[in-house]
C-alpha cells in the first residue's frame, strides 16, 4: 500500500463521470470547460488548433458528485498533424459516459457535426448538444432545431457571460447514464448491521492527524452501506476482536501489518488488505490474479547465439 497522503477530495479518477465536450475549432470548447469548472482549466485562443491533446479537469456536480471534464481538439483540424489530433479526439469516446457537442451558430453544423454526433450515439453515450456563442449570436434557433432532429437534448450558452451555464449544469444532471453509479469498495462484502474492523497502523508518512485516502474512504463506503467501522492500531486488533461481543463480518488490515493482523484474526472472518480492495476496486482482480498465477508458467527466451 503507498504511503502518499490525499485530501478527501481527491477521488480517483476512475471514480467519477467522465464527460467530454466536442466540436469544432474555435466553437468555444475550452472556454466552455472553462465557464463548467469556473477556472482557467483550458488556454483559450482566437487561433484555431489551441487544443491539441485532451485535457482533463476535475470537479464536482451535484447531486451527480465527481465528474471529470475532457476538453479534446477540433474534429475539423485539417492541419499537418491533424489527422493524429482528431484520432486522440475520438479515442476519447472509448471512455466517456456523457459527451457535449459545442454547435457554434456562425459556422452552422455539417458533416463534421453530424459525422460525430451518429459516432457518440452509436456508442450508446448520452449526447448533450450546446449551442455556444449567444452573446455575439442570439438568433439561435436554426441549431436548436438542427440538435433536436438528432434527438439531443440542448441548451444554449454563452461561456464568455456564462449566460446559460447553470442551465447546462442542470441538463447533464438529467442526461446523465441513470445506471452510472460511483463502484462501491466493499459494499458487495457487508450488509446493514455487519461489523468492519479496520487495522490502520500510524503511516509515518502521513501528516499528523490524518489518514491516507484509501482508508477514508473504506470507512465512508462501510458507513454508506450502513454497516459498523470500527478503528484499530494493529497492537489492539485482538484485545478488540475478543471485545467486541459478536465477531466482525470483515478484517481490514494494510499491507505493513497484514502477517500479524492475519494472525491475530479467526479464520472464519473474512480477512482482507486495502491494497487487496482497492485492486479491485479499481480494476478486475479476478483477471489480475489469473495474470500473477501464470507467471510461473512463462518460460525465459532462447539466449540470443
Amino acid at each position: 500500500m503507498t504511503a502518499m497522503t490525499q485530501t478527501l477530495n481527491e477521488t480517483p479518477t476512475g471514480s467519477r463521470l467522465h464527460i467530454a465536450i466536442f466540436g469544432r475549432r474555435n466553437a468555444g470548447k475550452s472556454s466552455l470547460i472553462n465557464a463548467l469548472t469556473n477556472q482557467q482549466a483550458a488556454i483559450v485562443s482566437e487561433v484555431a488548433g489551441t487544443t491539441t491533446d485532451p485535457v482533463r479537469k476535475a470537479m464536482e456536480i451535484l447531486p451527480i458528485g465527481p465528474v471529470v471534464i475532457i476538453d479534446t481538439a477540433g474534429i475539423d483540424d485539417t492541419s499537418a498533424l491533424g489527422e493524429a489530433r482528431v484520432a486522440r479526439t475520438l479515442r476519447v469516446l472509448e471512455q466517456v459516459d456523457l459527451a457535449l457537442l459545442v454547435l457554434d451558430p456562425m459556422v452552422g453544423a455539417n458533416g463534421y457535426e453530424a459525422d460525430l454526433a451518429a459516432r457518440i450515439t452509436g456508442r450508446g453515450v448520452p449526447l448533450v448538444g450546446v449551442v455556444n456563442k449567444i452573446d455575439i449570436h442570439p438568433d439561435d434557433g436554426e441549431m436548436v432545431a438542427w440538435a433536436r432532429e438528432r434527438g439531443m437534448a440542448v441548451t444554449s450558452v454563452s461561456a464568455v457571460t456564462r449566460e446559460g451555464i447553470e442551465l447546462l449544469k442542470q441538463t447533464i444532471i438529467k442526461n446523465a447514464p441513470p445506471a452510472w453509479a460511483e463502484p462501491s469498495i466493499l459494499g458487495d462484502l457487508v450488509r446493514p448491521g455487519d461489523i468492519v474492523v479496520m487495522c490502520i497502523p500510524i503511516d509515518k508518512a502521513a501528516p499528523k492527524g490524518r489518514l491516507i485516502l484509501p482508508q477514508v474512504m473504506a470507512i465512508r463506503d462501510v458507513l454508506d452501506h450502513d454497516a459498523c467501522a470500527v478503528m484499530v492500531k494493529e497492537r489492539e486488533l485482538k484485545y478488540t476482536l475478543q471485545n467486541l461481543g459478536r465477531p466482525p463480518k470483515l478484517v481490514i488490515t494494510d499491507s505493513q501489518a497484514l502477517l500479524k493482523a492475519a494472525a491475530d484474526t479467526p479464520k472464519e472472518v473474512l480477512f482482507t488488505s486495502f491494497s487487496i480492495l482497492f485492486a479491485r476496486y479499481k480494476g478486475d482482480l479476478e483477471e489480475m490474479v489469473r495474470g500473477a498465477m501464470s507467471i510461473s508458467r512463462l518460460h525465459a527466451p532462447p539466449a540470443a547465439r
